[in-house]
Order: structure tokens, then sequence, then C-alpha cells
């Protein structure tokens, strides 16, 4: 039987691509190859950016109010079809059922603040900044703007932008990641049916080229990136090289901090769940456990027996709490990865290396991994594995866990448990980092709130989410007027 090929969404229908090439997408757990998605050519970037900016006037004048109401139809239909779209995301993405659930439920929040753009874009006013003159600030819309988004959040992360996009009055473009392509898939047959105009949204499958199309294209007025800080410098480089808004999250090394004081069963619950919950693939896992002194022998022992007890498997299986990484590549360099710590003098307390799930021997299965007595000096203590893989670090003081955090280059997210409301305080105001957890184990903004990220971690100036995206994806205008009497 022939294999589904994707189309691409443009100018408000869907087209097969002419591209010469087609990449497998298959499911993490099985091996199962699902679709096929095409690498699209330049020239096809092109058609998707003039149809959006044929279309982008007409939208522009359409009142907010009404904008909005493809929202709220959207919202609907998300909520109707979230079951489907959980679905498709654990098949190609590799998470639980319940993680990819939760993921399509973050989207949607997005899509319900994004309804408030009537009053968000609002400017504000003086009367008389000098005699008989009025100054008003006012928000117009930038254009066509364009999204790269990654593999592991495929239903989430585009609706961190577009739904603020197509708000404010623009035309939006995604590009997502050519692994999980099937969930933007059935997003825009969702987005289909809201019967947007033609050319307000469109969907360009590819890898490279496709990306360097929308960077480079004069029409393209702001990119919004989520990937490793290596390809996020090189989106942002290239887009404000070429005169765009950017804003690009890159990679993390996340610590928790474990204070004597904390909750042992609660701690080790949350810090395992952080570490080890999408198999480690999220910017917000928890890759570091930093005991502070007494919290050593406390909590070693419980977070052991919890990354040794963790059920693998086929995220759709009864049971199963957590999914395979994303491919056997990724399999590989995980487990790479781990070698290298253990030749720096790390001691595997928990090895996940080398498993097979039985009835699933194609999956690309990575048990929790648990690394002890990280060198200080060694590089495992400071890359992003993006995999299961926790690190368990020793310091005597607060103020040594708060040094070793602010000296990663990445500055993604923090996160601190204890009891102590002095240390809690201390240590949200030194840390160098944009998301703080106190007590939380993933300190994910809700969605009227930035996704912050400090240091290597994001580039740019203004964040998704919120208020920063209405900001991002609008140009202020000054209006200073006097009229005779």
């Amino acid at each position: 039987m022939k294999t589904h090929q994707l189309a691409n969404f443009i100018g408000g229908e869907w087209a097969t691509s002419g591209a010469s090439e087609h990449l497998p997408v298959k499911n993490p757990a099985t091996g199962e190859i699902m679709a096929e998605v095409p690498l699209s050519p330049a020239g096809e970037v092109d058609r998707a950016v003039s149809a959006a900016a044929a279309a982008f006037p007409a939208w522009r004048e359409t009142p907010a109010v009404e904008r909005v109401q493809c929202l709220f139809n959207l919202k609907r239909l998300l909520d109707q079809n979230l079951d489907d779209l959980a679905r498709t995301v654990t098949n190609e993405c590799g998470k639980t059922y319940q993680e990819a659930a939760d993921e399509i439920r973050r989207g949607i929040q997005n899509v319900e603040v994004a309804c408030g753009a009537p009053i968000l874009l609002q400017g504000y006013n003086n009367e008389d900044v000098a005699r008989g003159i009025d100054e008003i600030m006012i928000r117009q819309p930038l254009g066509v703007v364009a999204a790269i988004t990654p593999f592991n959040f495929p239903g989430m992360i585009p609706l961190w932008f577009l739904p603020f996009a197509i708000a404010s009055g623009n035309c939006f473009i995604l590009k997502p990641s050519e692994k999980v392509p099937m969930t933007s898939w059935k997003l825009f047959s969702l987005l289909e049916q809201v019967k947007l105009p033609r050319g307000v949204v469109s969907l360009v499958h590819g890898t490279k080229a496709a990306v360097d199309a929308l960077l480079d294209h004069p029409d393209v007025r702001a990119i919004s990136f989520v990937g490793s800080t290596p390809v996020a410098k090189y989106v942002y480089t290239r887009a404000t090289a070429n005169g765009k808004r950017a804003q690009c999250q890159g990679g993390a090394k996340n610590a928790a901090i474990l204070l004597p004081d904390a909750d042992v069963e609660f701690t080790t619950r949350i810090v395992t769940e952080s570490a080890f919950g999408c198999a480690g693939q999220r910017c917000l896992a928890a890759s570091l456990a930093v005991t502070v002194g007494e919290a050593r022998q406390l909590f070693t022992e419980p977070l052991r027996e919890a990354a040794a007890n963790c059920v693998v498997g086929y995220g759709l299986d009864s049971g199963v709490q957590m999914g395979p990484v994303i491919s056997a590549e990724s399999k590989s360099r995980i487990e790479s990865l781990i070698e290298a710590g253990i030749r720096e003098g790390a001691r595997p307390a928990v090895n996940g290396r080398n498993t097979v799930i039985r009835g699933r021997e194609k999956g690309h299965f990575i048990r929790p991994t648990i690394l002890e007595d990280l060198s200080p000096g060694g590089s495992t203590i400071s890359t992003e594995i993006f995999g299961p893989v926790l690190g368990l670090v020793h310091v005597a003081t607060v103020e040594d866990a708060i040094r070793l955090v602010n000296q990663s280059r990445f500055g993604n997210m923090a996160c601190l448990f204890t009891r102590s409301g002095a240390a809690a305080r201390q240590f949200r105001y030194a840390v160098q980092a944009g998301n703080i957890g106190i007590n939380v184990g993933v300190a994910a903004p809700m969605a009227f709130f930035p996704f912050s990220g400090w240091k290597d971690s994001f580039f740019g100036d203004l964040h998704g989410q919120g208020h920063d995206a209405i900001e991002f994806y609008t140009d202020k205008k000054v209006v200073v007027e006097r009229w005779a009497s």
C-alpha cells in the first residue's frame, strides 16, 4: 500500500509538493512508517509568502473582534478533537497519551488568551502633551510572519505563535519539524474548517532549504523559532541580518536544587517526573539534581528507586509512564553522552542504555538513567543531553547551588525544593534563569505569561505567549496631532 504523502497548505487549499525528496514519518515506539513528508523547495515557500502577502491588507482591515471569532471556533474544534490530536502526538513524537493530551490543552490555553486580542492590542494616549496637542500610541500588525517549530511539542509550540499572530492581524506561515509533521497537518485540517480567508495561514513542510527561504524572504517580517541553541543562534543571526524581528528559543541544562528540609516523597516524585517525563525531551526538563548538605543522604536512594521503577513503553499502552526518544539517531547520541559521563568519572547508579521493550523491539527506547558524582569540570555537567538522564551533584550550601546554576551558559529554568521562604526568596532573587520553580519541577509559564529564557537559552527581546507575543507581532505607531480651532 502506498504511504500517505503529506501536502502543504497554501492559499487556503492543500497543495501537493513538487519536492524531489520525501522523508518517512516513523512511530518512534514501533518503527511503523505512518506517512511521508516532502522536503519543500524554496519556490513553495515563496508561493506561501506570496499568498500571505496578498491576504494581509484585507486581514489587517478586519476588526480584531471579528478576527478572534476564528479563534473561538478553533478552540471549539481543538476541544472536540483533543483525543485524536493527542493520539497523533503519541504516535509521531513518542509521548504517553496523558503527556500528549496535556500538551494539547496547553496549546488550547494560548488560543484562549489570544481571544483577548481586542484588549491586548489596545494602545494608550495623552491629551495636551503640549497646549492643544494630543499624542496617541497605536499597534499595527507587521504583515507576513513565520514560525519554525521543533519535534518535542508538535501540538503546543505552533500554538504559542499562530493564535497571537493572526489575532494581531498578521498572516502566518508554519514550518514544523519534519520529524513530526502529522500533528500540524491535523491542526491545519481544523483551521481549514474555521474558514479563514485564503492565505492568512499556511503550512510548508521541509528542512533547511525551507527554513533558509523563510529567513531570506524580503516579505517575511518576523521569525519565531524553538530548537537547539546552535540552530537558534543560526536562525537569529540570519533573520536579523535580513532585517527581521526574531525570537529564538534555544537549549537548556536545568537544575533542581534539593534542600534538606524538602518533603522527600513529594520532591522525589516531582523531580523524576521533570527529568523523565516526555523522555527528557523538553527544554524545561530537570537534567541536574543538586543536593545541598544533608539532602544527599535523604534523596539519593529515593531518586534511584523512582528511576529504576519507571515503566517504559509505547505511550498508548496501559500503565506506561515514559515513551521512547524520537529517533535511532537520538538514542545513539544520548547513549554516547551517558558513556562520555562515565568516562569522566560519573557512576551510572541507574543505567538505561541498551533497552529493548518486548513486543516493541523496533522502538527507540532508553530507560531512565541516573549519573552520580558528575565531574565539576567535565562536559556532562554542562551539556544538554535532551534525553531521560539525570545527573546528581552534591554541594554544601544554597550559595554553592546558586553559583553552580549561574555558571551555566544556559538560563532556561531552575527549581528549588524547600520549606524555607527565606531560601526560596534568596534563590528566586539570585538565580540567572528566566523560568523559576519553587517546589515545582517544570516551571512552564501559563499562556498569559511569557515563556522566558536567558543567556544561551534565548535569542531576542520578546518571548512567546501573553503580552510579549502581542508586542512581538505588532509595530508601535505614535501619532502627535494638533487641530486649528
